[in-house]
């Protein structure tokens, strides 16, 4: 079971809280640091200091870290043309020595493109699956030779499909709770396919699902890594546990029930759920960025015992 470090900056962290949480990730022996793609905050977080890009901020990563794969969850198809996207992840994928993943969503929050003048369409689905075409379709195209597209929603023409990765294939992330059009597009273009704060009755249902939709496109369905993304709230003893679930302002009980919180032998334990239901990957959503003994915690009495 992997376990990886997944942050939502927008909350309130500037680019070197950001650093300080990817280093401690790649120094207690977690498999990645992830970030969200958003540009608002949500809730009663106060946002300061403001919005980090994406992928303005794993670029920098790439350069201060040697091991840890770096990626999100999940960028926004809104926020960006799908040749540029195909750019920036293969150039960050050059920087990084080959680690980088790309999350890609179809987006939701209308708020945060009101807020800064992004268009938000009301066909979502279909741009995200003519992006994924497109960016897929960039990087599998021989030096040499052109890539062209014509979409509903985008036309490429002889684009010299450069840059190239690092890597020989960029892992694609794909998730959510859709019954056919989510795991449809999973089947087809995902590596990864996640399932994001779901229980484990509904992870097990989903899985299948995608699975099911991969063999469709003929694939087999172990092509794919099937991982879970969970709030996380974990503590030596209760009154920590509490503490902790104090800081962002949530409900020990609700975190039980909808993530993994509790002792490190109770989220042990909860994990083992969601590898019974099929999952290989855990992204831990960790809320509070300036709590490193949290991280600490976790990798010395819960990602040990994985191990």
């Amino acid at each position: 079971m992997d376990l990886r470090i997944f942050t939502e900056p927008q909350q309130g962290a500037g680019y070197d809280t950001l650093l300080s949480v990817a280093k401690a990730t790649e120094d207690l022996g977690f498999d990645a640091f992830f970030r969200s793609d958003h540009y608002l905050r949500m809730g009663s977080a106060d946002g300061l200091p403001g919005p980090t890009d994406a992928w303005i901020t794993l670029a920098g990563l790439a350069r201060e870290t040697k091991r840890i794969r770096l990626g999100t969850l999940m960028t926004a198809a809104t926020f960006r043309l799908p040749g540029v996207l195909a750019i920036q992840v293969a150039q960050v994928d050059q920087m990084s020595g080959g680690r980088v993943e790309l999350g890609l969503g179809a987006g939701w929050f209308e708020e945060e493109h009101t807020a800064y003048g992004i268009p938000f369409p009301q066909e979502k689905f279909a741009r995200l699956e003519e992006q994924l075409a497109i960016v897929t379709g960039l990087w599998a195209t021989e030096t040499g030779k052109t890539f062209s597209y014509e979409g509903t929603h985008y036309q490429l023409t002889d684009s010299p499909a450069l840059p190239k990765p690092a890597q020989a294939k960029v892992p694609v992330l794909i998730g959510g709770h859709g019954a056919n059009r989510t795991p449809r597009l999973a089947g087809q273009y995902a590596d990864e396919f996640n399932m994001p704060f779901a229980s484990v009755e509904d992870t097990e249902r989903q899985f299948g699902r995608v699975r099911a939709a991969a063999e469709a496109a003929g694939r087999r369905g172990d092509d794919l890594v099937y991982s879970n993304a969970l709030v996380v709230c974990v503590g030596k003893d209760d009154a920590e546990v509490a503490r902790r679930a104090a800081a962002i302002g949530r409900e020990i009980d609700e975190l039980k029930a909808n993530g993994l919180a509790g002792t490190p032998a109770e989220v042990v334990d909860r994990i083992g759920h969601f590898q019974a239901a099929g999952s290989q990957r855990i992204y831990l959503q960790v809320l509070d960025l300036a709590d490193l003994d949290h991280l600490e915690l976790i990798s010395s009495q819960v990602q040990s015992q994985l191990s």
